[in-house]
């Protein structure tokens, strides 16, 4: 069986999206620029590999970063020795007054308000995924994003990975015919059954806390819980497994089958505590007819210990899994698709023929080319957005245990379950308010 890449190699391959055209709308500047100026919000972690990876372009220009931990900006002066650094996200963008572009690649509770603003002041944006943290935030950056004209990009690199494309390429050309049941499944586990500990710590000193809470509620700061890794667990902070790899692995699903908004979502798995996302997580989603489905498609999505059944892989001649993938499932034979690598086709007419490699791009230059005019973004926010609130709402339904949530897209609303509707969108605190948000 092929090897997937990890992550960390992913980061450094080309390729380029492959989306249903109908699903989403690019854009495009007129004007070619031959220097952008750029800032990023965050200074290290995925913001630092976003950065070599957008600065890999000579026609991009870094001028100013922002981080709240004033600590991480030794390393990144290094590497970019006359950048203006900031500890407030929103000094930044008020005396910046150069900008072309930014990338977002903070906690997830940060990147909606953050990237909103940037939006508002005209700023193309590329935003790590998941896009946001709640629905109606994800809905509104994709209406604002249309409403400035801006060029978006949400940070789902493998988006434009050769695999990808291809995975896409041969579902839309009917290799296992209609599309009927997906599974998909990651063995992270971003979650913590355990609650937090009672008590309070001292800030480090280089960190601004009341700033890396941003929008979130007031508490007090706990060592080794929220900064700089851990917040992915909290349900405040983070989106645990669901909202970090579903974003990846369930791309090519939404792509490839052209989905539109689920009509229903249920949870089976774990439920989250009063603190952090569950470790082992089951949803099941329910979507209408598209064109590369059966009249109704079933998807099912797994992380942490749980997989499909052992039933599904002996009916799909699958004998083991890779750690993180994919199975489709269709009228006409099964593909297998591995997060990362090239997909088989293991039952029916088809199975055992290769499936057809797509070349694919760089999405980090894509997204520097189509500020210059040269190209179009392959995962724009009215992609990306619909993509988003599809998996929030599966992270959603896992507070709601064994309880099927019918879903109304246009009215962002749960129509049979009025407890689960506060989670759609979230208050935020005091003084972090956001037009638009």
């Amino acid at each position: 069986m092929t090897t997937p890449m990890n992550r960390r190699v992913a980061l450094k391959t080309i390729a380029t999206g492959l989306a249903a055209p109908f699903v989403y709308r690019t854009h495009t500047l007129a004007a070619p620029s031959e220097t952008i100026h750029h800032a990023s919000f965050g200074a290290g972690g995925m913001a630092l590999a976003d950065l070599n990876s957008l600065t890999a372009s000579k026609n991009i220009k870094l001028v100013a970063v922002a981080d709240v931990d004033t600590s991480r900006f030794a390393d990144i002066k290094k590497r970019f020795p006359d950048i203006r650094c900031y500890q407030d996200w929103r000094e930044l963008l008020d005396k910046e007054k150069t900008l072309v572009s930014a990338n977002i690649s903070t906690p997830d509770h940060m990147h909606a308000p953050i990237t909103m603003q940037a939006i508002q002041q005209g700023l193309h944006v590329y935003t790590q995924k998941p896009l946001t943290q709640t629905i109606f935030e994800s809905r509104q950056l994709m209406l604002a994003a249309r409403e400035k004209k801006i060029l978006s990009q949400m940070g789902i690199q493998i988006h434009s990975h050769e695999v990808h494309k291809s995975v896409v390429k041969a579902i839309q050309d009917g290799i296992i015919g209609k599309v009927s049941e997906i599974h998909s499944w990651s063995g992270k586990q971003w979650g913590d059954n355990a609650p937090l500990p009672m008590r309070k710590d001292m800030v480090p000193a280089s960190l601004d806390w009341n700033g890396w809470l941003g929008v979130a509620a007031d508490r007090p700061y706990l060592s080794g819980q929220f900064h700089p890794g851990n917040w992915r667990k909290r349900l405040d902070f983070g989106t645990g497994t669901f909202g970090d790899m579903g974003c990846h692995i369930l791309d090519p699903v939404y792509g490839a089958v052209a989905l539109t908004a689920p009509k229903s979502v249920q949870s089976t798995g774990e439920a989250p505590n009063k603190e952090s996302w569950a470790l082992n997580q089951q949803v099941q989603f329910i979507f209408p007819q598209t064109p590369f489905t059966t009249p109704t498609l079933t998807l099912n999505w797994y992380n942490g210990n749980l997989r499909p059944s052992k039933e599904v892989l002996e009916s799909c001649g699958i004998e083991s899994l890779n750690d993180q993938g994919s199975i489709y499932i269709g009228t006409e034979g099964v593909l297998y698709s591995p997060y990362i690598a090239m997909p088989t086709v293991t039952k029916g007419k088809n199975q055992g023929k290769a499936v057809t490699k797509v070349p694919g791009e760089n999405h980090y230059l894509q997204f520097v080319e189509a500020i210059r005019g040269n190209a179009k973004t392959s995962a724009p926010f009215d992609y990306a957005a619909p993509l988003t609130e599809m998996v929030l709402l599966g992270c959603l339904s896992t507070r709601f245990p064994k309880t099927k949530l019918e879903w109304d897209a246009d009215a962002m609303k749960i129509t049979n379950h009025a407890e689960a509707n506060p989670f759609v969108r979230r208050e935020y605190r005091k003084g972090w308010e956001v037009a638009g948000l």
